[in-house]
């Protein structure tokens, strides 16, 4: 999958595809429904499968001290559309010069001029350009005007009603992975480096990986059955685990992050990349009054974690 950065400097080889335009946090089975209709659209005509999209998320753009609200961050989000097939991944800068333009300028400047698009596929809730003026039917219109085919897809309704970014922030908000999940289409996965921690949990009988959630949505603090990809390094491949997801309140922790414990497993993972998903909360958060009985719940919950992943 190519990644492309920016409108005014594109190879001609990446130029001239049918794309799903949106932020894409999460890349739910609303976006899988975009994207599917994108795709058929350029297989008529002959084009690539291609998601526009942005970096920063316009929302951080503008509200940059605002709580972190994504639900995947740039890698992983890559990473989920290339299994989706996407071909051409226009990521563009989302900065004060594109954050300027016009809807009939963006229409002109970035999907015409600049990256020859030959079809766009949009939800029905979609705005663009400054002050997020312009609206689907805009879109389509101009599209009329400009040679570009335009479609608009419906919201997509789930079994918990309309399926969207955030109410998928809101199931995981309350501890309700499955109920994600469902709306995903895939486990609500945490990807990143695995950085260096304290090692307490070596001490303790239970080595963790440790990373970051900066950026991220929280997902409810707690402790959490979990499926471990190893996306790189010698240990490359898919384990099971539990994952502590907080602050670490025995411990007084300040920062939250996310500590994976693998069942069965013995290797160095510093600064390998790691994709948990989580599947099942398990309890939240708390502290114990000796570390004796602290090993005896994390005993309790691997075992519970362990019965839960048997089944998957």
């Amino acid at each position: 999958m190519q990644i492309i950065r920016d409108y005014a400097y594109v190879d001609q080889t990446d130029r001239g595809a049918s794309v799903a335009i949106g932020n894409f946090d999460g890349v739910h089975i609303g976006h899988r429904s975009v994207i599917d209709i994108a795709r058929r659209a350029g297989e008529a005509v002959g084009a690539p499968l291609g998601v526009l999209t942005f970096e920063p998320h316009p929302r951080e753009y503008f509200a940059p001290d605002a709580p972190p609200f994504r639900l995947m961050n740039p890698e992983a989000r890559a990473h989920r559309l290339e299994k989706l097939g996407v071909e051409k991944l226009y990521q563009l800068n989302f900065n004060a010069a594109l954050s300027a333009l016009t809807p009939e300028e963006f229409a002109v400047n970035v999907i015409r001029d600049g990256l020859d698009l030959k079809h766009v596929v949009v939800g029905a809730d979609f705005c663009f350009g400054k002050g997020r003026a312009g609206t689907a039917a805009d879109l389509q219109r101009f599209g009329a005007d400009l040679g570009f085919g335009v479609t608009i897809a419906q919201l997509l309704e789930g079994d918990q009603g309309e399926v969207s970014s955030t109410a998928i922030r809101q199931a995981l908000t309350d501890g309700r992975p499955r109920d994600a999940a469902a709306m995903l289409g895939h486990w609500h996965r945490i990807e990143g480096e695995v950085v260096g921690g304290e090692q307490r949990g070596r001490e303790l009988g239970y080595p963790t990986t440790n990373m970051s959630i900066e950026g991220l949505h929280r997902p409810r603090f707690g402790v959490y059955a979990v499926l471990v990809d190893v996306l790189s390094g010698p240990h490359k491949g898919s384990y099971h685990g539990a994952a502590s997801l907080g602050v670490r309140p025995m411990f007084h922790g300040e920062v939250p992050n996310i500590e994976t414990f693998i069942f069965d497993f013995s290797g160095d993972l510093y600064g390998t990349e790691l994709s948990v998903a989580l599947i099942d909360y398990l309890r939240p958060e708390e502290t114990f009054d000796s570390l004796e009985a602290f090993i005896a719940q994390m005993d309790a919950d691997c075992a519970k974690a362990r019965e839960i992943l048997a089944d998957l």
